[in-house]
């Protein structure tokens, strides 16, 4: 009897013939439509998708305000370039990022397209700025795919592959990963010994830090080290670089993680949330550190396109009407009650952790060592279940929790339930 393949198998079979192998996927299926914090595949199966697009979702799926924006963009024009004719949306918007990131002070935003892009301009204006040559960056953070971004990368080698040579005047040190034996004192330290054994200060243009590691394992960063960097930096005439591309926008119960240690970054990248999936990036600084760059030094041919500015302002004015920031931290909270829970009765979540609602379970088996095998099956059952899942870290033992800002209580309460069943 002939068998009829899937939609979505035929789409897999297209997919294997015309897309190449290096562009991974986490989960066998194909989106048909979204809403809020729930997914549809081409099939018509149901899921809540606590990946957010990697964080990008954070206003939730399909929001109506940003459609409409976007849909009355369209209508006027799609491009111009900004370097050539300038336009309203990415004005207003750079004035309301610079508001938020400066916090009172004089910051001014340059918008990219990409969250690498943010990383590599925001390396540019830091050298610029100083004059100096050399940046710093930690293991398990992750930075971005291009030559500069993937250099500043140190969160899996399969990143790197046979890509080299890297970028040159970029060194790692140690993140305070605490639960694997880090400190703060210790990153700390071997900051200081860096500068006095190997690059001295005055040749670091900046220091970049992710206020909570994203594809490293979901570690935020302890609030002594970051205060301590900026202490540091401040000392000797560093500029500090909070990469806030996946923690920024309400992803950590603050509407930037580096608040929660009280510090005032020199540059912050942000991305991802931005612009609720349209391509939008951003660098936001000091307004004299930002001015460092002649005309003709910063900009791009798509580089703060108006679709997604015009994004970009209807998502922050989603985040004050429906206080997505204070929700955050209640979806959070309920969150990691669950997650606490559960770990009561699995020994193999060894550590739940993370900030706000950007949480995550660390799997391991014989006390500590790393279990990736049992998150890719934890993955694989809740995706089963109807539950959309991610992994990170270094042995790709860590599950992670992106649900939108968007996503109800009784949502929350499915989804720790589709979990607990997953570990069975």
């Amino acid at each position: 009897m002939e068998t009829t393949q899937s939609l979505t198998d035929k789409l897999l079979d297209q997919r294997k013939q015309s897309v190449p192998r290096g562009v991974a996927f986490a989960h066998p299926i194909f989106a048909s439509h979204a809403e809020g914090a729930r997914l549809w595949d081409v099939e018509g199966k149901e899921y809540l998708d606590f990946t957010s697009g990697i964080g990008v979702m954070n206003v939730g799926h399909s929001h109506p305000r940003v459609i409409q924006a976007v849909q009355e963009q369209l209508q006027r024009y799609t491009h111009t370039c900004f370097t050539v004719v300038m336009y309203e949306p990415y004005v207003e918007l750079a004035s309301e990022v610079s508001a938020l990131v400066g916090r009172g002070e004089p910051y001014q935003t340059v918008f990219l397209s990409t969250g690498v892009e943010a990383v590599e301009n925001a390396v540019k204006i830091a050298r610029a700025y100083t004059k100096r040559p050399g940046v710093v960056a930690f293991t398990g953070g992750f930075h971005g795919r291009t030559l500069l971004g993937l250099t500043l990368t140190a969160s899996s080698s399969g990143y790197r592959q046979n890509f080299g040579p890297f970028a040159p005047e970029v060194y790692h040190l140690p993140f305070p990963y605490e639960y694997r034996g880090g400190s703060t004192e210790k990153s700390l330290d071997a900051l200081t010994e860096f500068f006095e054994t190997s690059v001295p200060a005055d040749q670091i243009a900046a220091v970049i830090v992710e206020p909570q590691l994203g594809e490293g394992g979901f570690v935020p960063a302890p609030v002594p080290f970051l205060q301590g960097l900026r202490r540091i930096t401040r000392e000797r005439g560093i500029l500090l670089i909070a990469d806030e591309i996946q923690t920024g926008f309400g992803r950590t119960g603050k509407m930037f993680a580096f608040e929660h240690s009280g510090i005032d970054p020199d540059l912050v990248t942000v991305a991802k949330s931005l612009a609720a999936g349209l391509p939008l990036s951003a660098v936001a600084g000091k307004a004299a550190i930002m001015d460092a760059p002649a005309p003709g030094g910063l900009g791009g041919t798509y580089a703060g396109n108006p679709l997604a500015c015009a994004a970009g302002l209807a998502v922050l004015e989603v985040f004050e009407e429906e206080g997505l920031v204070e929700r955050a931290v209640g979806l959070g909270d309920q969150l990691r009650a669950g997650l606490l829970k559960l770990q009561q009765r699995r020994p193999q979540i060894g550590d739940v952790r993370g900030l706000g609602a950007m949480l995550a379970i660390e799997l391991v088996k014989d006390g500590r060592s790393p279990d990736g095998a049992l998150a890719q099956r934890v993955v694989d059952s809740a995706r089963e279940r109807g539950l959309l899942l991610l992994k990170c870290g270094p042995f790709k033992n860590v599950v992670r929790f992106l649900p939108p800002l968007v996503t109800s209580a009784s949502e929350v309460e499915r989804a720790l339930a589709i979990l607990e069943s997953s570990f069975q």
